[in-house]
Formats: C-alpha cells, sequence, structure tokens
C-alpha cells in the first residue's frame, strides 16, 4: 500500500500526516490524531454523525480520502470551542435541550455551524434542508432545530 505525506490545517492547527491510499479522512482523524469528536456511525454516509468541514463545507468525513485533504482547512467539532469556551451554536443546542446521547451531535454541530456560516439567518426549512443528512435517534429533532434557531438569534444580535 502507497504511502501519502498529507499537511492540513485541523481546527487552526498545522497537521502533517502520513495516511495509505485508501485511509479515510475519519480513520485519519480518529485512529492518528485522536480527535474523537467525529464519530463513525455507519461508515456509508448515511447518518452525519462523521461530518467535519473542509474548506467551509460540511462533508461526511467516511466518504473522503484523507490523502484528497492534502492543503484543505478542515474544522471538527473539537474546533468549535475556542478559549475553553462553547461555541454560540454548542450552548444554544445544550439550552434549547437538543443534546442527548451526544453520538450524532457533533455531526450536528457541523452541519448547522455550516448553515449558519452561508446564511446567519436562516428559516427553519432552510435549518432542516441543512440537517437532512443528520440522523438522531433521541431528540426528534425539534430542540435541535429550536436550538440552531437560538443561535442564529444570538449571533445576529452580537453582530
Amino acid at each position: 500500500m502507497t504511502l501519502h505525506s498529507v499537511t492540513m490545517t485541523i481546527n487552526g492547527e498545522t497537521e502533517i500526516a502520513t495516511a495509505p491510499s485508501n485511509m479515510t479522512l475519519l480513520q485519519l482523524l480518529r485512529d492518528e490524531l485522536a480527535l474523537t469528536g467525529t464519530k463513525n456511525g455507519c461508515a456509508a454516509g448515511e447518518c452525519g454523525a462523521c461530518t467535519v468541514l473542509v474548506n467551509g463545507e460540511a462533508v461526511n468525513s467516511c466518504l473522503v480520502l484523507a490523502v484528497e485533504c492534502d492543503g484543505a482547512d478542515i474544522v471538527t467539532v473539537e474546533g468549535l470551542a475556542f478559549d475553553r469556551r462553547l461555541d454560540p451554536l454548542q450552548q444554544a443546542l445544550i439550552d434549547a435541550g437538543g443534546v442527548q446521547c451526544g453520538f450524532c451531535i457533533p455531526g450536528v454541530l457541523i452541519s448547522a455551524k455550516a448553515l449558519l456560516d452561508r446564511n446567519p439567518q436562516p428559516s427553519e426549512q432552510d435549518i432542516r434542508g441543512a440537517l437532512v443528512g443528520n440522523l438522531c435517534r433521541c431528540t426528534g429533532y425539534v430542540r435541535i432545530i429550536e436550538g440552531v434557531k437560538e443561535a442564529a438569534r444570538i449571533e445576529t444580535v452580537a453582530a
């Protein structure tokens, strides 16, 4: 198996890793870089638990090869908090009761972050559309949607 040197910016830090041709970004993040917030739910791109931002776009990291990310800017759920303080989106989901078991939440947060970055004042339909690829078995989505709405409101007021 051919090994490749991959240089990425992950959560603001430059990372250089060696990855075989068939290693997914999910495997690299979890197994090589110990960024275990990104979850392996289905390994088939169906559940959204492994969603990360790659160059500002939400992607299922189980479907992306690590070597494809050479030079990329990647944000995982660990990169949302800053200076030991939760991102307003994280806090809003907690306050709304949108976090239960926590398995799907990293992917939900990243998908919602991508939405809010491109549309700071999304409608409920926009939020639902952004989260369509994220499966959650605990909350029923209502509280997650309410949390994203609140985060948008907070961010709009702060701006």
